[in-house]
This record gives C-alpha cells, sequence and structure tokens, in this order.
C-alpha cells in the first residue's frame, strides 16, 4: 500500500473530536494513529472522538503522567502519550511493541519519538494551528479505508 496524504481543515474542538470519531467508527483491530503537533494542537482532543467512535464511555483525557492509558470499548484503545521521555528505555519499548502490533487500536501522541520501525505502517495525523482555532490535520496512511473515513466533512 502507498501512503497517500488526506488534508482536512477542522475549525473547532468538537470538529476536531468529529474527526477522530469518524476514524474511530472504521478502526480496526492493529490500527495505529500516530499523533504529532505542538501543545495544544488539538491530539487529546482527537483521541476523545477517537474514543468516542470505538464506542468508549470513559472520559479520556491526556496520559501525560501514566505514558499509556487503555480504555475498552468495541476495541481496546491504548492511549500513549511520549512527550515527557527523553528515550525509550527497552522495557518500555517492549511493552509498546506489544500494544502498537497487539488487537486494540493504538493512538501514540508526540509520536516522533517512537523509533522509526514502529512507525512503519501507522496512520500519521500532522496537526497544525490554523487562523484563530482552525486546524489543519494531515492524515498520511496506506489504508483507503481511514482515508475516506478522514475526508468527512465536518459540519
Amino acid at each position: 500500500m502507498t501512503a497517500t496524504t488526506v488534508v482536512v481543515r477542522v475549525p473547532t474542538a468538537e470538529h476536531m473530536r468529529r474527526l477522530g470519531s469518524a476514524l474511530g467508527q472504521v478502526a480496526q483491530a492493529g490500527d495505529r494513529f500516530l499523533l504529532e503537533g505542538p501543545f495544544g494542537a488539538g491530539k487529546t482532543t482527537f483521541v476523545q472522538g477517537l474514543a468516542h467512535g470505538l464506542d468508549i464511555t470513559t472520559p479520556v483525557g491526556s496520559p501525560s503522567f501514566v505514558i499509556e492509558t487503555r480504555y475498552t470499548g468495541r476495541l481496546v484503545l491504548y492511549h500513549v502519550d511520549l512527550y515527557r521521555l527523553d528515550r525509550i528505555e527497552p522495557e518500555l519499548l517492549e511493552a509498546l511493541e506489544e500494544h502498537l502490533f497487539g488487537e486494540g487500536v493504538t493512538a501514540v501522541e508526540w509520536a516522533e519519538r517512537l523509533p522509526g520501525d514502529l512507525r512503519l505502517g501507522g496512520a500519521r495525523l500532522l496537526i497544525k494551528a490554523e487562523d484563530g482555532d482552525g486546524r489543519r490535520v494531515e492524515l498520511t496512511s496506506g489504508d483507503e479505508r481511514l482515508r475516506r473515513a478522514a475526508a468527512f466533512d465536518p459540519e
């Protein structure tokens, strides 16, 4: 599969949740969402929507202080935040590999900190601020199912 990029303009936080929900509704076991963007870009907001699309009813927050949080819905969601890590220790790397290539769905904030081999095949979402509260989301994926879901109309 050749990775292709879809660009989505997201005007509000609620629309970011809708984007996440659209992708969560079509998510399958083994899907990996690699989230990149500055503080306040909307990474956790996206994951809240992703959880909604996976029929998860537990509130989703930022896992910054625990590195990983697990939620159960239609599929298990592993929400990982690598911001606080300068480097990934071998033990953590092993645990991450298990979840990244397991039977659940994984969303990794600050995914640029993952080793390259763990990023391969994942859906990369690069979130950039635009004027006002708007965001530009560039989803790069080899999976047509995810690209099609991302190309939704947020209204």
